[in-house]
This record gives structure tokens, sequence and C-alpha cells, in this order.
């Protein structure tokens, strides 16, 4: 598919800069509804939506333009505030709405943001949909007649809600009494959800990132800056912390002693949890999931595939292969046993279970999971410049991935989010591996300056 505005997660940007613009929002959602209308499948009283936001300043503006778009229309809206996209997906699901879209620029800083989309099974919205909707996008704005125009209200319970839901996904039989977890909330959509999940479950709460002002989302906090929560955990003495990022898809762990457990760590956690207790079909890495993580899971007998780097692209091959398990080490984890999508405070309950079920520590089952050393640079470049077919990219590419052999390996890849070239080097001699991604990122820096 070819897309003009929507990426790999959405549309996303700088606030204020084409495409996230109030004027633009309200086309993208009077195109949207548009879409919606016309694909059906909805009840008497017509199509809705549920809009769900993350802390930032602009989620204010752009809530008002998306809402009145959806209502030109002829969409009613349902309003939830604050709260996690994995929420937005799991209360669009039971409240059997059409789509829900989540105001988001995920771990962005705050004068990001973006706008994401749900559909009624709580699925990412299918390429197809999309399409239309990109189509839509270049008629005129038009509104439905009065009688006909959509309706907007607030569901006031929707924050209990997700948090009875994230709670079902651990067990019955469990409990988090007598441990001391510090909640690193990230000043994001999770900050009056995930400090309560954990505590009614029986742990001793430490909530840290959860005093959100508009403008520090994703500040030196949560799962993309870790070194707090590290910090928090050796000052309170706590047994383990957990990191989300501003939109509570993503998670990152951390053990008494202070020290990160990525999103590769965590999969292996789970992966060996599920293959202790009737086993597990296989697990769906991308192409950055650690080597290491690779051949331990083909260890245990557990098989393992690549997608390409992508929340959505895990989810596709996972249901391409009908597994439940599979996620990125930046912490986005999506077990399809529990849910429809990547969710930090339920992939956190999942490896709580394993910790809680056999009375082990974090540093214990994560520990066992030895990680090649990695090194990766991000390489700022021009939207849509050609560096795939450039001659000294291709050749100084084509060298190191020699030197390496299989001892390690060499990625390039374009952010679906950012301007930025993703220069990625692992292997087994860390030294080796910081002087090969320099040599690579250098050579990047050099062809495309030139």
């Amino acid at each position: 598919m070819s897309r003009k505005y929507f990426g790999t997660d959405g549309v996303r940007g700088r606030v204020g800069d084409s495409p996230i613009t109030p004027d633009f929002v309200l086309r993208l959602g009077f195109a949207a509804g548009e879409v919606l209308v016309r694909r059906g499948n909805v009840g008497p009283e017509g199509p809705a939506v549920l809009i769900g936001k993350d802390t930032r300043i602009s989620g204010y503006m752009l809530e008002a333009a998306l809402q009145a778009g959806l209502a030109a229309a002829g969409v009613d809206v349902m309003l939830c505030g604050p709260m996690p996209t994995p929420g937005v997906a799991y209360l669009t699901r039971a409240l059997r709405l059409q789509a829900g879209i989540v105001i988001s620029a995920s771990h962005n800083p705050y004068d990001d943001n973006g706008i994401k989309f749900f559909s009624a099974d709580g699925g990412k919205l299918p390429d197809a949909v999309e399409a239309e909707i990109e189509a839509a996008l270049e008629r005129p704005l038009t509104c439905r007649p009065s009688a006909e125009l959509g309706k907007a209200r607030r569901i006031e319970d929707a924050a209990g809600r997700y948090i009875e839901f994230c709670k079902s996904t651990f067990p019955n039989a469990l409990h988090l009494r007598g441990l001391k977890i510090v909640v690193d909330c990230a000043h994001g959509a999770a900050y009056h959800i995930a400090p309560h999940v954990f505590h009614e479950l029986g742990a001793e709460v430490v909530a840290i990132g959860n005093q959100p002002n508009g403008l520090n989302i994703n500040d030196a906090c949560g799962a993309t800056r870790p070194q707090a929560l590290s910090e928090a955990v050796v000052a309170n003495g706590a047994d383990l912390g957990i990191a989300l990022d501003g939109d509570g898809d993503r998670l990152i762990m951390v053990d008494a002693k202070g020290r990160c457990y990525d999103g590769d760590q965590l999969l292996y956690v789970i992966a060996r949890e599920r293959a202790r207790n009737g086993g597990i079909a296989g697990v769906v890495g991308t192409l950055m999931s650690n080597l290491a993580l690779e051949r331990a899971l083909e260890a245990e007998g557990i098989a393992f595939v690549r997608a390409k780097v992508g929340d959505r692209y895990v989810l596709e091959l996972l249901q391409e292969r009908g597994w439940q398990l599979g996620g990125e080490n930046s912490g986005h984890i999506i077990c399809l046993d529990k849910h429809t999508t990547g969710d930090g405070i339920v992939s956190a309950l999942q490896v709580l279970t394993a910790l809680v079920q056999h009375q082990r520590t974090l540093e214990e089952l994560a520990g066992a999971l030895k990680l090649y050393p990695q090194r990766l640079i991000n390489v700022r470049i021009r939207r849509g410049v050609d560096w795939q077919s450039h001659p000294s990219i291709q050749r100084t590419y084509a060298d190191i991935e020699s030197r390496l052999g299989k001892r390690g390996r060499l990625l390039l890849r374009a952010s679906g989010t950012e301007p930025v070239l993703r220069v990625m080097v692992e292997g087994e001699d860390g030294a080796e591996v910081e002087a090969l991604a320099r040599e690579m990122a250098d050579c990047v820096e050099r062809a495309l300056a030139a």
C-alpha cells in the first residue's frame, strides 16, 4: 500500500506542522467517518467511535477537531479522556463500537502527536480501510444534514473498566502481596491506571511519572528513559520496577539492583512460562530482536521467526501463523491470549505471573538470557531519500556483513515514525560491535551529506 499520510502506526508528526494541524485532523475525522458510514455493519442508531488520548497538551485541540469531523459525517463520538492505547482497543471491542481512535505520539516528546485507529475487534485498522480513508481525504469536506449529525458523550467509568480488564489477565489464584513495586507512568496515559492495577492485586506501589502537566510526557522518565526508575527502585528498596511509555503499550522492567530488562528479555520470561504450562507454538520477534533471544528460544524447543520492525507486523505474522506471543526489544509485547494488541500493563502482569508462580526474582528468571552486545545509531536523513541504492553504503554494508559472518548481524532500516535511518550492529564482541556500528553510521552520514 502506498501511503500519503498513514505510517506504520497511524498519522504522526510535529504539532503545527502538516499533517498534525487542526484543519487536517478535522478533515481526517470527516474522512474516517465517511468510510465508517459507507462500510455499514452498524446498528439502528448509526456508527459510533471511541476517542482516547494521552496527556499531551495538544490532545485537547486535536480531540476537538477530530470530534467535529466525525460529527459532521454523522458519527457518534464517545470520549474517555486520557487512556492507554491498549485501553482504547479494549473498550472499542467491549462497547461494540465501529472503531477506536487514539490521539498519541507514543514514546515521542510532547510537541509531537498523532492519530491512530483500531477496528471494531480491537485490532489495528486494516490497510484497505486506511487506503479508503486516504482516498476520502482527497474529497471536499461537507456536512450531513442537521438531523443526521453525530452526537458526543463522555464515558465516566472508562478507567475503572480498563483496570478490571487488566487485573483479569492475572491468575485468580495468585496475588502480589509482599512485593514492593515502583511504577513509572512516564507522565502519560496510564498515570491514573497502572498504579491501581498493581495495588489492587496486592502489591505495595510507589508511583513515579504520575503527575502529567501536558508538557512532561516521556521527559527523562518512562520506558525510553528508565534511569529514573532504576534509581527509584534502589532508593525505595523495592523488589522490582515497571516502566511504561507515554501511551502505555511499551514495557521495560528493572530488578531490585536497578538493572534494566528490555522487551527481548521479558519476552523470553513469558515464553518460557508458556512452554512450562502446556507448550507454545512459537514466538514472533522482529529484525531488531537480539540474536541471543532467537538462539535461547530454539534451545528450549520454541520456534522463532522475525517480522519487520513495528508491532503491526508482529501482529500480522502472529495471525498468519496462528501463534499467540510476540514482541519487540523496545518493549512492545503482544499476548494474543490476553489482548488484541500490545499492552504494557498486561505484559508486566505476565512476567509477574512467572515470578510469583515460581517464587523467583526478575534477575533469576530474565538474567538467564545473556544478550549479545547491540549498538543502535540513529542517523538523520531527509524523508524519501534513496539510501538503499547509494554505492558507498552498499559497499560498506557488504564489507561489514562479511566481517561479522555468523558471529553477528548488521541491519539498516528507515524509521516509520521519524526522519532517521537506524543503523544496528550486534555480535559477540562489544568493542567490535561499537566500531562497526560507528563505521556504518559514518558512511551513511558522508554519503547522504554528499
